[in-house]
């Protein structure tokens, strides 16, 4: 059945997290997950959602939401109201901070920090609480948990990678002959040089592999923080994000760079411009300095509702 619906009507519902069939009075209805995790009740309920309202499937998103496809423009309400029993709701498109991504954190082996925590505090903190803030453009989060990043961190508007910087104690090191770390660093970073551990910091990754090698305690010292890109996209036009000069020690400092690239978008940005642009017209030396400062967060609420 060919689509009976005007651009009104299909606009309405987009904001609401439904995508328009082409061609078809039915929608996909996009599902928030909070950091790419669902309970096994909600998973029931989306099944059950999928049967009774949409066409029995249900589709993956690259950015771990869950679409139902099919769904008739008048069951949409209906759909909504079924799946909010289990505590889930739709969304994720416009000019906003969009759905946060999150690898698998601590429940992987390589894994430095607990990416599901910090994602869910960044969905309530700057997903739901800036849910009505109109952005110049969509604004994408993603949490990694290590190096590896395998939710592709430099290529989200914003980027967090855990962290493990080492801290060498020269007293503990022996200089072994076999050196644990020397052994176990996958950049080729540490070497051990006239009976002393050194590590090349234009190499080393902060992976936090060697963290826990030596037998001697040499590094167990090292610091967990977080490194931050900032102007990464994926599309049309494709840019690689920057990594702040600094490494984050603690979730408030990160949570807070978060809050004034945010804030330093909806206030210099031009409308319909990413964060990359906007980066690349102003520079990146001071946009580094306006994050570095908290002049930005004195002008939150003319920013927000001036």
């Amino acid at each position: 059945m060919a689509c009976t619906l005007n651009q009104d009507e299909i606009k309405s519902v987009k904001g609401l997290g439904f995508l328009n069939n082409k061609g078809t009075n039915r929608f996909n209805g996009r599902i928030i997950t909070t950091n790419g995790k669902i309970t096994a009740e909600q998973t029931a309920c989306i099944a059950q959602a999928a049967e009774k309202y949409g066409n029995g499937e249900v589709a993956f998103t690259a950015r771990m939401t869950v679409e139902v496809p099919g769904i008739e423009y008048k069951d949409i309400p209906a759909f909504r109201e079924f799946i909010a029993q289990s505590g889930l709701e739709t969304g994720g498109t416009g000019a906003k901070v969009r759905p946060v991504v999150s690898c698998k954190g601590t429940t992987c082996q390589y894994g430095l920090h607990d990416t599901f925590g910090l994602c869910e505090e960044i969905h309530h903190r700057f997903y739901e609480g800036y849910h009505d803030v109109v952005l110049p453009h969509k604004f994408k989060i993603a949490v990694g948990g290590c190096p590896n990043n395998c939710v592709k961190p430099d290529l989200n508007d914003l980027g967090i990678i855990g962290q493990r910087v080492p801290s060498i104690d020269k007293e503990a090191c022996r200089g072994c002959k076999k050196c644990q770390i020397e052994a176990v660093c996958p950049m080729n970073a540490a070497k051990v040089q006239n009976g002393i551990l050194e590590i090349d910091q234009e190499l080393c990754n902060n992976c936090g592999r060697c963290s826990d090698k030596c037998y001697f305690g040499c590094n167990k010292n090292a610091k967990s923080g977080y490194k931050i890109y900032i102007g990464g996209r994926w599309g049309k036009k494709t840019a690689v994000g920057k990594t702040l000069s600094k490494i984050f020690t603690s979730k408030e400092e990160a949570l807070s760079i978060i809050e004034k690239a945010i804030l330093l978008f909806k206030e210099q940005g031009k409308n319909g411009e990413r964060f990359s642009d906007t980066i690349a017209r102003l520079g990146f030396e001071q946009v580094e300095k306006e994050l570095y400062s908290d002049d930005i967060l004195k002008r939150k609420e003319e920013i927000l509702h001036g």
